[in-house]
């Protein structure tokens, strides 16, 4: 169980953390399976995230810890709060011209500003640490919680496309929108209080 798991050994396992004032960003191991297989069945969660089927078992959980640690980048973090997950935040480089930033949350840590804070420690991450130019980043025209998060952050609407959704097993309209490094250079004045630990 996570909780009988001393904190330095899960610390070990990632090349970076990331702390923000009250979220610790880490890759996510074995150790965590049950966690993120209890918070990411959920359909509601499912339904706004593109790649999450539903339902989500340990099965799933396992595979996405696998492919994250063969991953040589390290940009996808489970979130912690008070050393308890509650989600993930990452990039993915499918598209290399245009890395995606994507995030979900347990429902019960809706509506605390948990996705916007770790979004932004990854984003100030990537820039820092990759030669990108621009972020992407989608949300549901149904989810006005997740357009907020991406506005907070700097990101840019910049047109609406049809993409599939697993657990939906069809296609749905996304906000889709842009962040220039030049955009985030100009909003840091925000005063992140990211901090690295390596």
């Amino acid at each position: 169980m996570l909780q009988d798991i001393p904190t330095p050994a899960l610390r070990e396992a990632s090349p970076c953390v990331l702390e923000t004032e009250r979220l610790t960003l880490r890759r996510p191991t074995l150790a965590d399976v049950k966690a993120i297989a209890r918070l990411a069945n959920d359909r509601r969660i499912a339904e706004n995230t593109r790649r999450l089927p539903h339902p989500y078992s340990q099965d799933h959980a396992i595979e996405f810890v696998r492919g994250t640690a063969s991953d040589p980048r390290g940009t996808v973090f489970l979130i912690e709060n008070n050393f308890v997950p509650i989600g993930m935040v990452g990039i993915d480089w499918r598209d290399q011209e245009a890395p995606e930033l994507g995030y979900w949350l347990g429902f019960e840590h809706w509506g605390h500003g948990f996705g916007t804070e770790a979004a932004r420690a990854v984003i100030d991450f990537t820039f820092e640490e990759f030669d990108v130019e621009h972020l992407t980043s989608g949300a549901r025209v149904t989810n006005p919680s997740s357009r907020n998060i991406l506005e907070k952050c700097g990101f840019q609407w910049s047109g609406v496309e049809l993409h599939r959704f697993e657990a939906l097993g069809s296609s749905t309209p996304v906000d889709c929108f842009r962040l220039s490094r030049g955009v985030w250079s100009s909003l840091k004045s925000w005063g992140s209080s990211t901090r690295r630990a390596r």
